[in-house]
């Protein structure tokens, strides 16, 4: 399976930049666009996050309507143009989303919910998303299976088919509450659990870092990645922006070139292609 590979960004206006490789697959938040009065046209491929790591780990529970993210995700659709998918409302499952306190230096406000009631409500969610919708063909919003150890997204599976809804039918299909572990062997085990179910399942991994990729990225039909941006925040300017007068930039962590050139390291190790 050849992996394609969605280079995550915070630089919404990137979507339409003359500079960018029109084999380059994006992954841009809603959160970021959201703040636009006026959208930019993309020239490439791309998918939308939904923003739900930041929804939850501020406030716990999500501030923004389905109705409201329907109305913004139709709203890229028609005004941006090129996008291939966009992320759920999901629940993620990771201890501290759940519990709350202090991971990395940044606070999270907890949900103080169950695994089993973020996986029911991450299913109703996907659900009320694509009634809104209305259109099945059209219906740009993916599954995405949530949880925490194996068992967890193998039940998770199970309750979508509960619902009536048959994973296979989806040309992707998300792995949740993998990003912040990735150097953990269990990662590529769970998927190698649902592979065992349908060893065509298009699964994608969200934010999936370099190690992630080395240890599991053959079994994963698609990722996404802003790893190059919190390396670029801790490394000096590439020399090509320390030599340029026109770089105002302290460091490379929203700089394209940086980005492309992480982007090509990516390729190279993977053999990924946009889409």
């Amino acid at each position: 399976m050849t992996l394609s590979f969605y280079l995550g960004t915070h630089e919404t206006s990137w979507l339409a930049a003359e500079s960018l490789p029109r084999d380059a697959s994006l992954f841009v938040s809603h959160r970021r666009l959201a703040k636009r009065k006026t959208l930019p046209t993309s020239r490439v491929h791309w998918a939308l996050d939904s923003g739900g790591f930041s929804e939850l780990q501020l406030y716990g529970e999500w501030r923004t309507t389905p109705r409201e993210y329907v109305a913004a995700v139709r709203r890229y659709d028609e005004e941006i143009g090129n996008l291939g998918w966009a992320a759920p409302q999901d629940w993620m499952c990771e201890p501290v989303i759940i519990d709350g306190g202090q991971a990395g230096g940044i606070r999270f406000a907890g949900t103080r919910l169950s695994i089993a009631e973020h996986q029911r409500r991450t299913i109703d969610n996907f659900v009320e998303l694509s009634t809104l919708w209305g259109d099945d063909d059209t219906n740009p919003f993916m599954p995405v299976l949530q949880g925490f150890q194996r068992d967890d997204y193998l039940r998770c599976w199970e309750l979508y088919n509960t619902a009536g809804i048959d994973l296979t039918g989806y040309p992707v299909v998300g792995l949740g509450s993998v990003c912040r572990r990735q150097a953990e062997d269990e990662i590529g085990d769970i998927v190698r659990a649902l592979l065992a179910i349908d060893p065509e399942l298009p699964v994608h991994g969200f934010g999936v870092k370099l190690r992630g990729l080395e240890k599991y990225g053959q079994l994963l039909a698609s990722a996404d990645s802003m790893a190059w941006s919190f390396d670029a925040r801790r490394t000096s300017l590439l020399s090509e922006c320390a030599a340029d007068p026109k770089v105002r930039h302290k460091n490379c962590a929203n700089c394209m070139r940086y980005a492309l050139r992480w982007r090509h390291s990516v390729v190279e190790l993977l053999g990924t292609v946009a889409r």
